[in-house]
């Protein structure tokens, strides 16, 4: 844990995490946690969200684990209404679930390209929409998860990128619609994070796979779970309160150098896959 963590900045408050259960978003959770939070983990695995709420409340933290599929615009909104029935107004929401899978346009379904859409954007405004009813007002935040894709064209992540750019330039209409209630909509955009689902499907061949992609980052690593959970924490602290419509990347600058190398390692790996 970073020397960003101060035991007791987030007492009192709520957060709401979709996609909480596994990866980034879960870091983000345990660390809220850990700051003192009361933490809502939401996942369409109820066994899998509950058993993660009960490893923080038996670390002394107060935790929900709550089952929703944010396609599914009411089961969000039941999810919402009962942590703020058992917390009160909810301070952060983080809209944190996505999927991925590899392929080039033309080795894509319609049913795949909509279902990433349905998850990452649809997911998150279903998640800010149903929120807003219960965030404190004025005073909270709402932050989701893009990523380097929605600026940086990815051969092999049409349906990725396509999604995470509405995210983006959903977060920045909300900050002008919601400014005046008190309510911070932002983004964070991470590159490569170390020991993820999606850098395992990412980089399926292992080291070399790995080297080829990192050679596309100008700092030469991926980032830590640490670092983007340092980062959320930030953005939710006073010390951010005047960020807001922002999107901000956590990629090594890997967006400054392109795409075209990192693409053609996917698609080596789908035809690799193929042959």
């Amino acid at each position: 844990m970073s020397d960003i963590f101060v035991p007791g900045l987030l007492k009192d408050r709520t957060a709401f995490i979709t996609g909480g259960s596994s990866g980034i978003n879960l870091h983000i959770a345990l660390r809220y946690a850990a700051a003192g939070a009361k933490v809502a983990i939401v996942g369409r695995d109820a066994a899998k969200a509950e058993d993660q709420a009960a490893g923080i409340r038996a670390a002394g933290g107060q935790a929900l684990g709550l089952s929703a599929d944010v396609r599914d615009y009411a089961a969000v909104e039941a999810a919402l209404r009962h942590t703020h029935d058992t917390w009160g107004e909810i301070d952060i929401v983080i809209a944190g679930a996505a999927g991925n899978f590899v392929a080039p346009a033309l080795g894509m379904s319609s049913n795949g390209f909509r279902t990433v859409v349905d998850i990452d954007l649809n997911g998150t405004f279903n998640t800010a929409r149903a929120a807003h009813a219960f965030l404190r007002k004025p005073g909270s935040s709402f932050i989701a998860i893009s990523a380097g894709h929605a600026t940086m064209p990815v051969a092999g992540q049409s349906q990725v990128c396509a999604a995470k750019a509405g995210i983006e330039m959903l977060v920045r209409c909300l900050c002008i619609e919601w400014g005046g209630d008190g309510v911070r909509c932002l983004a964070i955009a991470p590159g490569p994070v170390d020991g993820t689902e999606g850098m395992r499907r990412l980089a399926p061949e292992g080291a070399r796979s790995l080297e080829r992609m990192l050679a596309t980052v100008p700092s030469g690593r991926q980032a830590s779970l640490d670092e983007l959970a340092d980062l959320a924490l930030f953005l939710v602290s006073g010390a951010a309160s005047y960020i807001n419509g922002a999107v901000i990347p956590i990629d090594g600058g890997l967006t400054n150098l392109g795409s075209h190398a990192f693409g053609e390692m996917l698609l080596d790996s789908v035809r690799a896959r193929a042959a």
